[in-house]
């Protein structure tokens, strides 16, 4: 029996030799520059034709992103920012590491991602943001959101890190907030062998303000004269190429990691009775990153896949608020019940895109059989 994991270590096979040859044409090239070079330039084009946004940045990751996008805005001590209570950790970091406070919002019981009515809730005059991330299988509720911000006249960082090539009502995830972020890290939707990110933007002097922010707060032209106090978070030139060259089956791989999700909401909608939450059907306004299931019997249910070969995984397990890092900035008592909810009964399945039909009819099979 052949065995599924959930991090496949064979994401980038097809990819082995384009690589290669990027990693030989960047280190051969007479120009030597490895870093922010004539690639990145053409990579950011690249993006911004995809999205149609006025201004893309490449940078190191996609929490490097986030943290550009908080420093663009000049978010700083005072100030504070709405997370969810439920996500990744950069979420929170990105605004602690700026000196601001982040104040964590609990997210839908169904979907996962932030509630716009807890994000309301908690607005007070120190608010300068909100940074909403589109989770596993679906994107945070951009309007609402962008609607409760012009109404506060606050920022809307929106961490799109899983989601390139998502779309809610025709507009494409990354393109709904004052910035947006994409990720590259390797298990994402359009991963890379490494790291990297960009950050999105209509706005030329956010623009401005992230591309001096990423290379030590130099402009680009005048090196050693820096404008403001930035970091090292600069892209990498043979990322670069290597993304250009899997650009144009991006479309590909998330039609199929599509259509498995779209299978896998089918066969497991009898299983509501038994405990068993899939994602809400359907392709407006969703992401196929991750298929993450919620299901009481979690732990069982896991383990019954191990027995079976079939991988799985439980992400961020216990909520943000509620870390050592974090619980400094959790009000005493203050309760995210969604989250904690979220914490305990989400796992995810493998949705890769080289899984072949009898690979997730059989992850499907083995689910519903652990219920009959």
């Amino acid at each position: 029996m052949r065995t599924l994991p959930f991090f496949p270590p064979d994401l980038f096979e097809a990819d082995r030799d384009a690589l290669l040859k990027a990693m030989f044409d960047v280190g051969t090239d007479p120009e030597q520059r490895f870093i922010l070079g004539r690639r990145t330039a053409e990579f950011e084009q690249e993006i911004k034709k995809a999205t149609g946004a006025h201004d893309v940045v490449a940078c190191g990751s996609g929490t490097g992103g986030l943290e550009l996008a908080v420093g663009a805005l000049d978010i700083g001590p005072g100030d504070e920012v709405i997370v969810p209570a439920f996500c990744c950790q950069p979420v929170a970091s990105s605004v602690i590491n700026a000196g601001a406070t982040p104040v964590f919002a609990d997210v839908d019981p169904w979907t996962m991602v932030i509630d716009p009515d807890s994000v309301e809730s908690l607005i007070t005059e120190r608010t300068r943001a909100v940074l909403p991330a589109h989770l596993f299988n679906i994107m945070a509720d951009m309007p609402r959101i962008n609607e409760i911000a012009r109404r506060h006249d606050i920022a809307v960082i929106e961490d799109a890190a899983v989601v390139q090539g998502a779309e809610l009502d025709g507009v494409p995830a990354g393109r709904w907030g004052t910035l947006g972020v994409f990720s590259f890290f390797q298990v994402k939707a359009f991963g890379t062998a490494g790291e990297g990110g960009v950050v999105l933007t209509d706005d030329p002097e956010l623009a401005r303000a992230v591309r001096m922010l990423r290379n030590h707060g130099q402009d680009g032209v005048n090196r050693f004269l820096h404008h403001r106090v930035g970091r090292n978070s600069r892209f990498d030139e043979v990322i670069a190429a290597f993304q250009m060259h899997r650009l144009p089956t991006l479309a590909d791989r998330l039609e199929r990691r599509a259509t498995i999700a779209d299978y896998y909401t089918e066969r497991f909608a009898p299983l509501a009775e038994r405990g068993v939450k899939a994602p809400p059907a359907g392709r407006n306004g969703r992401c196929f990153y991750v298929y993450s299931i919620q299901v009481s019997r979690r732990e069982d249910l896991r383990a019954y896949l191990t027995e079976h070969g079939i991988g799985s995984h439980v992400y961020y397990p216990t909520p943000l608020p509620l870390q050592p890092a974090f619980n400094a900035w959790a009000p005493e008592g203050a309760d995210w019940p969604n989250a904690r909810w979220a914490s305990r009964s989400n796992l995810a399945i493998p949705i890769w895109p080289h899984l072949t039909d009898a690979d997730v009819e059989r992850i499907a099979d083995t689910i519903c059989d652990f219920f009959a």
